[in-house]
């Protein structure tokens, strides 16, 4: 067992489990842009031989070093081929998700939900169901869900959103579970906002990079890391909803109250 020492903060890695990605397979779901993009590239540049990326829309994949793949995680049937096509993978990142930037009292809520659901929910588990054997066959291997900080707080603004990386927060730890048995490491990554289409309609505060977040998710890979804390805001609210997480939701409230002051609406 690693201690592995960061800005006061101890993690524990099994170093039972550190991984060689030099001539691995791996397949990123959501690879055509932003942070799946720069997983793919992270996992190219770490020496994996071959790196399967997922899209809606494989013409969408232009990087002659990747082999496309069509996937979209709220397909059974394409989850299904997939698993059936990349029988090689020894590393699945569940990087594909859908944000709506929704509070929860929004008139169009409920259908907000579920739609964030099924990708960033119902989605992820879609692929770990089917790739889990995959793994298996293949050693074991990592299975990587991006979460985000919001799997440990609400942020009323996006309240939808929040409960979805809740409930994969909660997956991720049932899947960690009953996958090591099999020699399977699940590994949680966690960002704040990340500059990425997505993050650009949330809020235009500071942004970590998605080749950061994706060389601090490799490095997690290759150390054995079960949960890898990506940026500063991350790190900063990993301690903070550890230390005082009834300061953190006044802390909310707070912002809330002051945004309806200001005049404010729901949605």
């Amino acid at each position: 067992m690693l201690l592995l020492l960061s800005r006061k903060r101890i993690i524990l890695a099994n170093d039972s489990m550190i991984m060689d990605i030099r001539g691995k397979a791996a397949l990123v779901t959501g690879a055509n842009r932003g942070l799946g993009r720069a997983f793919a590239e992270a996992l190219l540049h770490a020496g994996a031989a071959k790196v399967y990326a997922g899209a809606r829309d494989p013409s969408t994949i232009r990087d002659i070093r990747l082999t496309p793949v069509r996937l979209d995680v709220t397909s059974p049937r394409d989850v299904s081929a997939a698993a059936e096509a990349c029988a090689d993978v020894d590393i699945l990142i569940n990087n594909a998700g859908a944000m709506f930037g929704t509070p929860v009292l929004a008139a169009n809520s409920e259908d907000v939900l579920r739609r964030e659901m099924e990708v960033n929910v119902f989605g992820l588990l879609a692929m770990a169901k089917s790739f889990a054997p995959v793994l298996a066959r293949n050693g074991g291997g990592v299975l990587v869900n991006m979460l985000s900080v919001v799997s440990w707080y609400v942020y009323p603004f996006n309240s939808t959103y929040c409960a979805t990386k809740h409930a994969a927060l909660a997956i991720t730890d049932g899947l960690r579970i009953q996958l090591r048995g099999q020699g399977t490491r699940v590994i949680a990554v966690y960002a704040g906002l990340i500059d990425t289409d997505m993050g650009a309609a949330l809020s235009s505060g500071p942004k970590a990079s998605p080749q950061q977040v994706a060389a601090k998710t490799v490095e997690g890979i290759r150390t054995g890391l079960e949960h890898v804390v990506a940026d500063e805001s991350a790190a900063s609210l990993w301690q903070a909803t550890r230390q005082d997480l009834i300061k953190k939701h006044a802390d909310m409230q707070v912002r809330w109250d002051q945004h309806m002051a200001a005049g404010g609406r729901l949605a």
